[in-house]
């Protein structure tokens, strides 16, 4: 069993400092490549969705969040406002406020729904000090999230389509959903009082959770504020369960910012909001990603995919050489010269591919192969070796040799 907060301390993913505060964990080199290697993938699922990506700024005026309702129903979770001058600015606990602002910046036309606007953006929980812990629960939040400006005759497909997304991800990702949650209101003033708006959205996810197959629970009292949502569930390895991905459905936000298209009848018609996130914040993705691999990242994520042994100081020259042109091929390598081999062997055990320069392979212009777990691969030309690994990374699988 492994706990992401030991191992990725262990590792140098992340660590905090108390000057920074509880909840602010900061993200060291290898962990940045784990997270920008994340972020690039699911940017590029996005785009092959038909998804446009923005940039919104992480504060708004107290205003904004007042007509989203965040303030009245959510405020407690908010960090405080901040007076600049005559006004008050606040840290967004959410991006679909900023992100109503960006669609109501233009007129639209029916011809343009749906409407996906994505964004790799930060948000703000002022989250009480004792639920903290390690990338799991924090204060600053890099959320995937998104949000889908559509007809109401397109909007249990779009939630639809999210749901397949976040299933293609999982997938790619190796990550099991440990069950499927529709989350509904509960008891109390946190929620929206609009018992119309509840039924309806209800009624869409459940059609959107029926026709997709997949088998769900009701939970009461998990909804947010607006509206009910579908919640995927995973579990870490101590068995607690959290939420990593979301599909929502929003009449709430597009009624409180007069959001409207241009109908096929020349008028004016209120579009409904879908938000979703497909890997939800990327700190607790990559929480899970730490504690499902125990540190061994599958290629394309490792934060080092190719280590060069040279046997004896003989061979350096070809093991740096190797190393400039592995970089060329844009994969992630380096040179391990300290210690004895075996030493260096073991050090380098999470690191999907081993080269080893000895004077023979030196001689015969080869690279021994050993492969992280444990297999040996007849030795080979260098180039070869790029080739077969730039390919095995760029396809994103789990296998490290494809002829094994």
């Amino acid at each position: 069993m492994y706990d992401h907060r030991r191992l990725g301390r262990e590792l140098g993913l992340f660590d905090t400092d108390p000057l920074m505060g509880a909840g602010l964990p900061y993200w060291l080199p290898d962990g940045a490549v784990v997270r920008h290697q994340l972020e690039e993938y699911v940017r590029g699922l996005e785009c092959a969705a038909g998804y446009r990506h923005v940039y919104s700024p992480v504060l708004g005026k107290r205003e904004l969040y007042e007509i989203s309702g965040h303030w009245s129903h959510y405020s407690d979770d908010m960090f405080p406002p901040m007076r600049l001058g005559a006004e008050e600015v606040v840290l967004r606990p959410s991006l679909c406020p900023h992100h109503a602002l960006i669609y109501r910046s233009r007129s639209h036309s029916y011809r343009e729904l749906p409407l996906r606007i994505a964004e790799l953006g930060g948000m703000y929980r002022s989250e009480l000090s004792g639920v903290l812990g390690g990338l799991t629960r924090v204060r600053a939040i890099q959320l995937n999230d998104a949000h889908i400006f559509c007809t109401l005759d397109q909007a249990v497909e779009e939630a639809r389509a999210a749901l397949a997304l976040i299933a293609r991800a999982y997938a790619d990702l190796g990550i099991r959903a440990s069950r499927y949650r529709l989350s509904l209101p509960g008891d109390g003033g946190k929620y929206v009082a609009d018992p119309a708006l509840w039924r309806r959205a209800t009624e869409l996810l459940r059609a959107v959770l029926d026709g997709s197959g997949i088998a769900y629970e009701s939970a009461e009292g998990e909804a947010a504020f607006y509206g009910p949502k579908i919640d995927v569930q995973i579990e870490d390895a101590a068995g607690r369960e959290a939420t990593l991905s979301t599909v929502q459905i929003d009449f709430h936000q597009p009624e409180r910012f007069d959001l409207h298209y241009i109908g096929a009848d020349g008028a004016k018609h209120r579009p409904v909001m879908v938000h979703r996130s497909v890997i939800g914040s990327v700190e607790r993705a990559v929480a899970h990603l730490v504690e499902q691999h125990g540190g061994a990242f599958p290629a394309w994520l490792a934060p080092v995919q190719l280590v060069v042994l040279p046997v004896s100081e003989a061979q350096e020259a070809q093991a740096y050489d190797l190393v400039e042109r592995a970089l060329a091929h844009g994969l992630r390598a380096e040179v391990a010269v300290e210690g004895s081999l075996g030493a260096r062997i073991r050090a380098a055990r999470l690191v999907p591919y081993q080269a080893v320069i000895g004077e023979r392979e030196a001689d015969a212009g080869l690279v021994a192969v050993r492969l992280r777990d444990g297999r040996r691969v007849e030795p080979l030309p260098a180039a070869e070796l790029l080739h077969h690994v730039a390919a095995r990374v760029g396809a994103r699988g789990a296998e490290l040799w494809a002829d094994a």
